[in-house]
């Protein structure tokens, strides 16, 4: 059938299972969405604030759900407006696929209005990229798009279209995704090298990566585990691809990790990582990062190995199918050790908060994760809620943690959390956030009001920028630069209500229970947002200094000295 560029998009997107898509609207992108409308019966758009607002929530979806994200947004500023998101959800490894307009073919290169070159601004922050400007390839390169997104390792994939080939007839005839020919799913030539390592170790230590999510392999992570017998720690972007309510989980390790995470690291033979880049906010000091122990790395990009650790045996592929494999061919084992780790007291740091501020993230984030019995999808920001989100909720299943972990991007949350809920609207979903992050995406709570995504905004607020604070505190002979915010005057009752989103304060201990039973009920049909007031002067320990050994955590920091 003869239709035209703009209808093939869409019918590309049905195509690929697409149901929801984000964006906003402009004068490169009007024959997309007027293709839109008349698709509005199959196809969910949700127009957000701001075009990052949009490509942070499609990033979330993504995350929440594990299918490819959709963000669309017009020429020029509408495009470079989703850099910060696509770079977000590149660092990550989140499937998503970006669609902008472009001027038309005859203007392209000409300095004319609204122009840029976008595909040349976003080579280094997405996977592939694409400018379509021969109509008979569009649709072809929009299902090669999702399939890279997709496969293999991840990432954002954007196609930039010009006005003309929106506008232009080409025939159309449905397809299939294309899928690249010879993809392996793993390299067996070190399998029985790992088998020979498990086996001779008796102080096995696992570290599970964001690649066990994106693998869809948490029950072959932990069938590993207990066949092992080993301890178990995530990274950020792992947390919940293994049940953290299960006793071998030791907390998260690296910078902000757990002070029997760290213990388990120095004392271990053999570490063993799995869908992990090994980040230097994890490794710290890389010359004694587990100077004690050998290392498996499985992943299925041989970029990381050896990148950042020294590694003796490396598993190139799937690790859902690595995991089966070895999983068939390991003798149960019993390490004395690791009862050890698991049942040891490390004297992990306790928050406390002041007589004028009483209350502390943890007794919130603990309290939130018991109402919820652990079951909410949490998003965050980035900065010290980001690490506390971590630290206090005990996430049990994969897809529970929305954060950005490689770029650190501050405003991500709120956005995501919209994308989240959007794509799993049986969850409760809760954003945790700084006032500091907040404040950079507040614009979104329109998003989430005028379509009624029934979010929960939970904002900690201590009138500072305060993982920056922190630094300034250790490193900086406490100039708190440019890191305090009280002249912020903001009345978060009179903003959410602004925007139509009933808001509650929680400022003393006992109002943290019956607040948050509120905000939960409310949340079952509308949006509502909560601040939580807390002491400026709370940290987020334990903390490695950037680039030292994972040793010995700080635990305790004394304010005064």
């Amino acid at each position: 059938m003869i239709l035209s560029g703009s209808d093939i998009i869409v019918e590309c997107l049905l195509e690929q299972g697409v149901n929801t898509v984000f964006g906003y609207p402009g004068g490169a992108v009007l024959n997309i969405y007027d293709s839109l409308y008349k698709y509005s019966d199959k196809l969910r758009h949700i127009i957000t604030s701001h075009e990052q607002g949009a490509c942070h929530a499609a990033d979330g979806f993504a995350r929440a759900t594990g299918k490819t994200g959709v963000v669309i947004a017009t020429s020029g500023p509408g495009a470079t407006n989703l850099t910060t998101g696509l770079a977000t959800a590149n660092m990550d490894s989140v499937p998503l696929v970006a669609i902008t307009g472009n001027v038309s073919t005859d203007l392209l290169g000409l300095d004319s209005f609204q122009e840029v070159d976008i595909t040349g601004v976003t080579i280094p922050i997405t996977k592939h990229n694409f400018i379509v400007k021969n109509i008979a390839e569009l649709a072809d390169t929009l299902r090669l798009a999702f399939d890279i997104a997709n496969s293999g390792r991840k990432g954002p994939v954007l196609v930039d279209i010009p006005k003309d080939i929106t506008a232009a007839t080409y025939e159309y005839s449905p397809a299939e995704s294309i899928n690249k020919a010879g993809r392996e799913t793993y390299d067996s030539s070190n399998i029985d090298y790992a088998l020979e390592l498990i086996e001779k170790s008796e102080k096995p230590y696992i570290y599970a990566g964001g690649g066990i999510i994106s693998a869809n392999a948490e029950e072959e992570l932990k069938t590993f585990a207990e066949l092992c017998d080993a301890p178990v720690s995530c990274s950020l972007m792992g947390q919940g691809a293994y049940d953290q309510t299960d006793r071998r989980y030791i907390g998260m390790l690296g910078m902000h990790g757990t002070v029997k995470a760290a213990a388990a690291l120095n004392s271990c033979d053999l570490f063993i990582g799995m869908g992990t880049r090994f980040s230097d906010r994890v490794i710290g000091d890389a010359k004694v990062f587990g100077k004690n122990a050998k290392f498996i790395h499985i992943d299925i990009d041989p970029a990381e190995f050896n990148k950042n650790v020294e590694v003796g045996c490396t598993i190139k592929g799937d690790i859902k199918e690595v995991l089966k494999n070895l999983c068939g061919k390991i003798s149960q084992k019993k390490c004395g050790w690791t009862d050890e780790i698991i049942n040891g007291d490390f004297g992990e740091p306790v928050q406390k908060g002041t007589s004028e501020l009483p209350v502390t993230p943890q007794a919130v984030i603990e309290t939130l994760d018991k109402l919820t019995n652990g079951q909410a999808v949490v998003a965050t920001e980035v900065g010290q809620n980001q690490m506390w989100a971590a630290q206090y909720y005990k996430f049990k299943e994969p897809r529970s943690f929305i954060s950005s972990g490689g770029l650190g991007t501050m405003g991500f949350g709120l956005g995501a959390a919209i994308g989240a809920k959007v794509g799993r609207p049986d969850k409760t979903v809760v954003n945790i956030a700084g006032d500091g992050s907040f404040a950079m995406n507040l614009n979104e709570l329109i998003t989430a009001s005028s379509h009624n995504i029934p979010i929960i905004e939970l904002v900690l607020n201590n009138k500072v920028l305060g993982m920056v604070r922190q630094w300034q505190r250790l490193f900086y002979n406490k100039h708190f630069s440019q890191t305090t915010l009280d002249a912020r005057h903001i009345d978060y009752v009179k903003l959410g209500e602004s925007f139509g989103i009933q808001t509650f304060v929680i400022e003393k201990c006992e109002d943290i229970e019956p607040v948050l039973k509120k905000a939960l009920d409310i949340s079952k049909s509308a949006p509502v947002m909560i601040e939580v007031r807390i002491d400026r002067d709370i940290n987020v320990l334990p903390m490695i200094p950037a680039g030292k050994p994972v040793v010995n955590p700080i635990t305790e920091i004394d304010l005064e000295a």
